[in-house]
């Protein structure tokens, strides 16, 4: 993506889309929405899923034994601080416990997706500064596809190698045929999509607990992958990239 110097010289990039992945209670769903309207213009969809976190952690994520709704959203880059912090504030209410949000870089977008998102910011500009670089990345979102009846397994090793909870999607595969000829194994039609977010320093030993426990050499025959995050709100005060915006922008 070009970038372009401002009149002060500090060097801006051009806007992009990205993608907020949002964890919240069910019935948190609309004001989710209402953030996302009211602040910005996004693309949304949602889908039910279910929490994993045991008691003691559930102050922690917001991810308890509950429904919840995953929401997935396309927004403008240069609205990226503006929705976490509304976020914080209408919908975790500055506590733990109401969920969770966080924002993932994307290789690529429709676009005519882009230009209708990014369109929507002309006015506004991107500074270097806030740009986040993989060296400063502080979490990464672990997602690992498995034969559903596994998930109990798998999280209780995530949690030995340093996760506190995680999130449960009931998926089907399909249309794998021909990448199962080549890794030779055949993956189970009904699967579950487990989903954690993970500090950066503990992501390898919990994908590494993971393909042991439920890897494609196990009954579970689990794909497990990870996508980096940037950032980060409904997570302990001070440990959200939230919060550090918060602060540098204060």
């Amino acid at each position: 993506m070009p970038n372009r110097k401002s009149p002060a010289g500090a060097t801006e990039r051009v806007p992009r889309p990205k993608l907020l992945l949002s964890i919240v209670n069910k019935d948190d769903e609309e004001a989710l929405k209402e953030v996302l309207n009211e602040f910005s213009l996004a693309l949304v969809f949602s889908f039910a899923g279910m929490g994993t976190a045991h008691s003691a952690v559930l102050d922690y994520l917001g991810i308890g034994q509950s429904e919840k709704s995953i929401m997935l959203s396309l927004f403008p880059e240069t609205d990226e601080t503006l929705i976490l912090r509304m976020m914080r504030q209408k919908i975790m209410q500055y506590r733990v416990g109401k969920g969770i949000g966080f924002t993932i870089p994307l290789s690529g977008v429709s676009e005519i997706v882009s230009k209708g998102l990014v369109g929507a910011a002309t006015e506004k500009t991107l500074d270097g500064r806030g740009i986040m670089h993989a060296e400063e990345r502080k979490y990464d979102l672990i997602v690992a596809a498995i034969a559903v009846n596994h998930v109990d397994i798998a999280m209780e090793a995530a949690r030995a190698a340093g996760a506190a909870g995680g999130t449960v999607v009931r998926a089907r595969s399909t249309g794998n045929e021909k990448s199962e000829q080549f890794i030779g194994i055949t993956l189970m039609q009904e699967q579950e999509i487990l989903l954690i977010l993970s500090k950066h320093e503990n992501k390898r030993a919990i994908m590494e607990a993971l393909n042991e426990t439920v890897g494609l050499k196990t009954e579970a025959n689990g794909v497990i992958f990870s996508l980096p995050v940037d950032r980060t709100v409904g997570i302990p005060a001070g440990d959200s990239e939230a919060d550090r915006m918060e602060g540098k922008n204060g």
